[in-house]
């Protein structure tokens, strides 16, 4: 069995490789890159990308995006021009050799985009506050020579952590990764997922290309270092993918692109790539202001992430922190809902606590409210003059 320092070892060699030479094995080609962000770079950093899709498309104006394992820079530099001057993007990566050549072009792609807005962090993807070359020159001056020395370093690591973490919490709108995650030992997945929810701000989201399989890798192929390095030993599989942000606390959760044709097939297992967004904010008190949300179909009901049905064409009733989840013109959900607000608004000091894990459905009296009159006064005759253009 393949240690995993080893694994490490392994996808360090490979890549510092990719950055001295192109290796088009690396990972899967991507081909649906946006021209107009590719022109202004380099040949060098096109060449010696190695991804499987492109998470850049669903940047916004004004973003901080962070780039798990942003090797030469390309995604960076595109999301750089997406995100434009109010913007900011940080790229994470642990090689040097891939840093030195992202690092390279800043100052130049700065003057060509007029602004510089990207920078480049030396860091493990599963460890986003703890920036690697702070700790390597405080190393150069506090040297491990025993195992007290190193009871301080430890402690120097977590006091960065704690006190000046490299990202700090909540203060990122999306995090990306093109092929990356796949190459995280296996026991810090989880940790990895977890720091990508710790980073975002509430309604952030997460836009992450990957190598997933359909079968959980055979131990032949987990064994191998080669595969490792190569996106395969450490692929996820697909539902196991998914699952992955739904347990780190993510919403709406949803496949954005999946190539129909495997890779690779290794064993008799298919590798194949996929986009998967994702968003935060679910967390927080269910309090009742009578709103309702109304599914508008195709399916007959659908669930989401917290077990609420949506019946098709029923007033369902939702608290208040789901009806802005569902609501929200910018996230998962508002081109499926329709939200209902009450007549008379319930002001929040009067709000109760609702419970969420009951599905109710919302009577229309109590969208109306006690005062709503029974039968309204003459319609307007110019609704429904034709001479006016207007017809009820």
């Amino acid at each position: 069995m393949t240690s995993p320092n080893h694994v490490e070892d392994a996808v360090l060699e490979r890549y510092a490789r990719g950055a001295e030479a192109v290796e088009p094995a690396l990972c899967c080609p991507v081909e649906d890159y946006e021209g107009q962000y590719l022109a202004a770079l380099p040949k060098e950093i096109i060449e010696k990308d190695y991804g499987c899709g492109n998470p850049s498309r669903w940047a916004r104006e004004g973003d901080v995006v962070v780039d798990l394992g942003s090797g030469a820079g390309k995604i960076c530099y595109i999301l750089a021009q997406k995100v434009g001057p109010m913007g900011q993007v940080i790229g994470v990566d642990f090689n040097d050799a891939m840093l030195n050549i992202a690092r390279k072009y800043q100052n130049p792609l700065a003057e060509q985009f007029g602004y510089g807005n990207t920078r480049f962090v030396k860091a493990k993807i599963q460890d986003l506050a703890l920036d690697l070359d702070r700790m390597a020159a405080w190393l150069a001056e506090h040297p491990v020579t025993s195992i007290a020395d190193m009871q301080r370093y430890e402690a120097e690591c977590d006091r960065l952590r704690s006190d000046e973490p490299m990202i700090a919490d909540a203060s990122v709108d999306l995090v990306v990764s093109n092929c990356v995650l796949n190459l995280v030992r296996a026991r810090d997945k989880q940790q990895l997922f977890a720091e990508i929810f710790r980073v975002l701000k509430r309604g952030g989201r997460a836009v992450i290309s990957d190598i997933v399989c359909d079968e959980d890798p055979t131990p032949d192929i987990i064994a191998d270092p080669e595969l490792w390095s190569g996106c395969i030993s450490g692929a996820f599989r697909e539902d196991r993918f998914l699952a992955m942000f739904e347990e780190a606390g993510f919403h709406g959760v949803e496949i954005l692109a999946r190539a129909g044709e495997p890779w690779r097939t290794i064993d008799g297992v298919e590798f194949r790539s996929m986009t998967v967004r994702a968003y935060k904010g679910k967390d927080g008190p269910c309090m009742d202001r009578r709103q309702a949300a109304v599914y508008k179909g195709p399916w007959k009901t659908v669930t989401d992430d917290d077990g609420h049905t949506y019946v098709r064409g029923r007033r369902m009733a939702v608290c208040e922190k789901t009806f802005a989840l569902l609501t929200e013109p910018s996230g998962p959900y508002a081109a499926q809902m329709i939200g209902i607000e009450p007549y008379d608004t319930v002001p929040h000091e009067r709000a109760e606590p609702m419970d969420c894990r009951r599905n109710m459905f919302r009577a229309t009296t109590e969208t109306k409210g006690e005062a709503y009159p029974k039968t309204d006064g003459e319609p307007d005759a110019s609704c429904c003059d034709p001479g006016n253009g207007k017809c009820c």
